[in-house]
């Protein structure tokens, strides 16, 4: 089943998050008071809605329930993105990133519920779309526009086989170039070895089979 994410505020950062994971493959919901703007979307996403999200009675309209992710990323208004973030935990989405623009906007929106608070300088939209459509990815590492380093869990198939065995370079199109086991320090693994639950793996792919990845 694809992913629902619902990107709340079509900014710059909206915008590119928006667009990315829609390219991914996630079920898709923006909302902007800007009509025009939501307009635009309208080919790109699954679902775009005008509407103000400083507004407690539209925001309960938009049925954000039904979402996997909400994602926050009016940085802007302090009073839209707690609004926002509150109404999202009120109806119990699993997930709720938020933008801040500031440490103190940043320590607000945790307090009202927020799972994660980013800065939209340290996080790009590709990066942060890439990591909400795949529970497995842990961190990723756009080396480049054509190739990324991924940390992730193992895909449930993958334990108690070894690499040998999985021959994942062939079927995935990837390489396992580390692993970490319960937080530890990363190191060459022997091809031989059984993968084991828990372990983390640093795998190197090119961008375009990340999806080939996900559990």
């Amino acid at each position: 089943m694809d992913k629902s994410v619902a990107v709340l505020g079509l900014g710059e950062f909206g915008q590119s998050l928006a667009e990315n994971l829609a390219i991914l493959g996630a079920d898709v919901m923006v909302v902007d008071r800007d009509r025009e703007l939501v307009q635009e979307f309208s080919s790109k996403v699954t679902v775009c809605v005008c509407a103000d999200l400083a507004d407690e009675q539209q925001l309960n309209e938009l049925g954000l329930s039904n979402m996997d992710t909400v994602v926050v990323a009016m940085g802007a208004s302090l009073a839209a993105s707690v609004m926002s973030v509150m109404v999202a935990k009120e109806q119990n989405v699993p997930y709720v990133m938020a933008k801040a623009s500031s440490p103190s906007m940043a320590a607000i929106l945790m307090k009202v519920g927020a799972d994660k608070v980013f800065n939209p300088e340290e996080e790009s939209g590709l990066r942060t779309a890439q990591l909400l459509v795949s529970s497995a990815f842990l961190n990723l590492f756009n080396v480049d526009d054509d190739f990324s380093i991924v940390e992730m869990l193992p895909k449930r198939k993958w334990i108690g086989k070894s690499l040998i065995q999985l021959d994942l370079r062939r079927k995935y199109n990837v390489n396992v170039i580390a692993v970490s086991r319960e937080q530890g320090n990363w190191h060459f693994i022997d091809p031989t070895v059984p993968i084991e639950d828990g372990m983390r793996l640093l795998v190197a792919s090119e961008r375009k089979d990340l999806d080939r990845l996900s559990p």
